[in-house]
């Protein structure tokens, strides 16, 4: 998929889970193309990585977005596939970008979102198409939705491109669209 300054970088973020992993493909930070929960049962790894691989193939993203796990609490497992999802993104040419928790939280704060589930709701203002699959507020002693992996996916994809560095011309229409999107999470508080 070709690509100019005008015509965005269609993105893949991938959220891990102990169940499958989340998605969500973006081209803008306010396009959405296509989100989802693939389940992979009995964690196995081959499994994944050719959903994936098929996610790849379908999309023809140009970057994979993926959580840099240093210094989280993810499992082994969990490290393990995303170091996977990386060699098969290099594999297929696709490259691959790492989001710490540190900058997704950062990004987050300027929509005064702090914890998990208040960066589903900014995430929900961004994309209203997943407001539907919004989770609900989960107690201590619930298990996380099965849902809220497209949540994480999509805050890593919207982290990416809140983060990267833009052209003026670029820069300016962010900044009003962050302006905008701000106001609008700010009056639905």
């Amino acid at each position: 998929m070709a690509t100019n300054k005008l015509n965005p970088k269609r993105v893949l973020a991938i959220d891990p889970t102990s169940r499958g992993f989340g998605f969500v493909v973006l081209e803008w930070p306010t396009t959405l193309v296509d989100w989802g929960v693939k389940d992979v049962r009995q964690q196995n790894e081959s499994k994944t990585l050719r959903k994936v691989s098929k996610l790849i193939q379908h999309y023809r993203p140009e970057i994979i977005v993926l959580e840099d796990y240093e210094g989280s609490r993810r499992s082994e497992r969990i490290r393990t596939l995303i170091e996977k999802v990386s060699r098969l993104a290099v594999r297929e040419g696709v490259k691959i970008r790492r989001i710490p928790g540190s900058r997704r939280k950062k990004v987050f704060k300027t929509f005064h979102a702090h914890n998990k589930h208040e960066i589903a709701h900014a995430v929900a203002q961004q994309l209203p198409e997943l407001a539907p699959q919004l989770p609900p507020y989960r107690k201590a002693w619930m298990s996380e939705d099965y849902q809220m992996a497209i949540f994480d996916a999509a805050a890593l994809a919207l982290t990416y491109f809140h983060s990267r560095p833009v052209s003026g011309a670029e820069s300016k229409a962010r900044a009003l669209r962050s302006i905008r999107n701000t106001r609008r999470f700010e009056l639905c508080r």
